[in-house]
């Protein structure tokens, strides 16, 4: 069962005693600035690959400037965590952030697509340790039950990176040359690391053992081999093909080791017992589920918009407007009743409820659906992310004891970002046999090829009326599939919620009135089940 704090001991382990709040904000401005560089990078690079690869030559190798940075990414994640926990998370995050900036300093300097994919992999190490730095040190700041005031913070740092990301990154490209989308990042990163290094005091910890390195490389490997998996099946290689059937034998007796493995080690690397919780264990499943069909849902957005209903290519990252205004706003709001009230179960339950009833309004959209009907149903499914992406991590962080929060926050963010991959795997592979599949049957075999163009409004204005038709509905009907899919998977989503159980969140409640009793602060953990 778990244990209580005594009034006069309310404060967190690993919180800073009584710490001042405007150095706080200073300390939660900094890890912002972090969040946006990670969040941000993807976006303003994506804009300039076209000249990048003018440059560069190499366009054979071009999914893997992406695909390098994702690997290293998704690969350091747990690893930070960790390591955040042993020896000490400002030590860690300091260290993320030089690295990420080494390696996007090397990227602008890069020569050829060889270099630029090494160069690549060094940021997405760095890259793993800012999402998870920015989660564990706010864990260790701001108890539960206060972090809700922040979550609007976070969702409109998102916002801002998925709206602006693109718009930057071509403005950058055109006025200064595709080297300074990666250059962008030294500045920001020089005052977060600035600001990190001045005001952030943590308690400072020593390593209790070795880092279980037989654990560290399979579950390296694992995580390499899903998502090479998903990057590659049905696009570079068959899922029948042996390649992909190796990387999926390769990376099941990977995990199968690795797990085997965390029971022996002394000191590891994800610790097993922080699963026995069931809240965590939930919100790690919604975590995955909530990356799965918010990424795949921003891919094809976009697509359909510019595809169907004639929007420009170059105002892409405004399209998806409806959705991240209305998931910052929800979430915004829910945080601030979950600090109000302690309570935060029908978050998750209303969130998973909405995800379904917006990709499903989606998934209805054909050639005659206005812009104005496709943002109320983005908006939806926005309102829908917005009750789920901080919860999940405040319920999971919420979950395990101080000690673990940074491997908590990885393993969180992990599964996130491992649902993201699957869901645009698999999303694109029925969107695009969709649009094939109608090609084909609308104007014959030959016009299938058609299905992996992409095209934007001014290139399908180029071809004949009969053509662009068939395209326009063969996408519609592409976007149909794809997010009917995602309705259903989004159903595990909100049963998964129904589940939660309500532990109380760490931390005091708001001040009391005068005279009344001060609340009793919540147990660290939900007892173990």
């Amino acid at each position: 069962m778990a244990t209580g704090i005594p009034k006069e001991k309310a404060a967190e382990p690993g919180v800073t005693d009584g710490p001042q709040p405007r150095s706080v904000r200073v300390v939660l401005l900094a890890l912002m600035i972090a969040m946006l560089l990670a969040m941000l990078d993807n976006m303003i690079v994506n804009t300039a690959m076209p000249t990048i690869v003018g440059e560069l030559g190499g366009l054979e190798h071009l999914s893997w400037v992406v695909t390098a940075y994702t690997l290293a990414t998704a690969a350091s994640t747990p690893i930070w965590g960790k390591l955040g926990d042993m020896y000490g998370r400002k030590g860690a995050f300091l260290t993320s952030i030089v690295i990420f900036l080494i390696g996007s300093a090397l990227s602008g300097m890069a020569q050829d697509m060889s270099q630029l994919i090494g160069f690549r992999a060094i940021q997405g190490l760095g890259a793993g340790g800012l999402m998870v730095g920015v989660m564990a040190i706010i864990g260790d700041l701001i108890p539960p039950r206060e972090r809700g005031k922040y979550q609007g913070m976070m969702a409109g740092v998102m916002a801002l990176a998925m709206i602006g990301g693109p718009l930057v990154g071509g403005a950058i490209t055109d006025h200064l040359g595709w080297r300074w989308t990666f250059y962008i990042n030294i500045p920001l990163g020089a005052v977060a690391l600035a600001m990190v290094t001045a005001v952030l005091h943590l308690p400072k910890k020593r390593a209790r053992g070795r880092i279980d390195y037989l654990g560290t490389i399979l579950l390296t490997v694992g995580i390499t081999s899903i998502v090479l998996v998903t990057t590659w099946g049905g696009s570079q290689y068959a899922w029948g093909s042996g390649t992909i059937i190796g990387l999926i034998v390769l990376g099941v007796l990977a995990i199968v080791g690795f797990l085997f493995v965390e029971t022996k080690a002394a000191e590891p690397i994800v610790p097993l017992h922080i699963f026995r919780n069931r809240n965590f264990s939930l919100m790690s499943g919604i975590g995955f589920l909530t990356g799965f069909v918010m990424f795949g849902a921003m891919l094809f957005l976009p697509l359909y918009q510019q595809s169907v209903q004639g929007a420009s290519a170059t105002n892409s990252g405004l399209l998806l407007l409806p959705m991240l205004l209305s998931m910052m706003a929800v979430s915004l709001i829910a945080g601030r009743v979950t600090t109000n009230s302690g309570k935060y179960k029908i978050f998750p339950i209303l969130g998973g409820a909405l995800v379904v009833v917006g990709l499903f309004l989606l998934s209805t959209m054909d050639t005659t659906t206005t812009r104005f009907m496709s943002g109320v149903y983005m908006a939806v499914l926005g309102a829908g992310m917005g009750f789920l992406m901080q919860i999940t991590m405040l319920v999971a962080q919420n979950s395990v004891e101080m000690k673990d929060m940074g491997v908590a926050s990885s393993s969180t963010t992990l599964f996130r970002t491992l649902g993201s991959s699957f869901g645009v795997s698999i999303m694109g592979a029925i969107f695009t046999n969709r649009v094939g599949d109608e090609m084909t049957h609308r104007l014959g075999s030959g016009a299938g090829k058609l299905a992996s163009a992409q095209l934007d409004h001014a290139s399908l204005l180029k071809l004949p009326a009969p053509v662009r038709e068939a395209y326009q509905y063969a996408v519609s009907s592409g976007t149909h599939g794809t997010f009917l899919v995602g309705s259903i998977i989004a159903v595990a989503m909100f049963v998964a919620a129904l589940f939660v159980k309500e532990v109380p969140l760490r931390g005091a409640a708001p001040a009391p009135e005068s005279g009344k009793a001060p609340v009793d602060a919540a147990p660290l953990s939900e007892p173990v089940l």
